[in-house]
């Protein structure tokens, strides 16, 4: 089972923080370009940030740029969502996956493996 595992998910109000974190299960990402993506009800899954191995390239789409921070840590095979200042409109499952390069912030499907069950973030008052 090649497959992506997020966690950190939860229920905040606005302005609360919260921290994703991904990992995967069957195979290494140190070497792959990750992203994190999101998918509101109704609404199609969209690219949110990406980073590439070395940390070299970080992306974001306007929404959610000086709030939200990608990084990774490749000894531990983890990738991080660090999200501050959250608004209601960040209410989505969150995934993470590889990408097949750094031009495109939306995918299909991840680059490799398959994707996870996501992470239930809900910001509301």
């Amino acid at each position: 089972q090649l497959h992506y595992v997020e966690s950190g998910g939860g229920s905040v109000q606005p302005g609360k923080s919260l921290r994703l974190s991904c990992t995967t299960s069957g195979f290494s990402l140190r070497h792959l370009i990750m992203g994190w993506f999101r998918q509101a009800p109704g609404k199609e899954r969209e690219g949110v940030a990406l980073i590439t191995n070395a940390s070299g390239i970080i992306k974001y789409i306007d929404s959610v740029k000086g709030r939200f921070t990608i990084s990774r840590d490749n000894s531990r095979e983890t990738v991080y969502l660090q999200m501050n200042s959250l608004k209601p409109e960040d209410t989505a499952v969150y995934y993470c996956a590889s990408m097949p390069d750094f031009d495109h912030m939306d995918i299909t499907t991840p680059y490799f493996g398959n994707w996870g069950q996501g992470t239930q973030v809900t910001v509301s008052s």
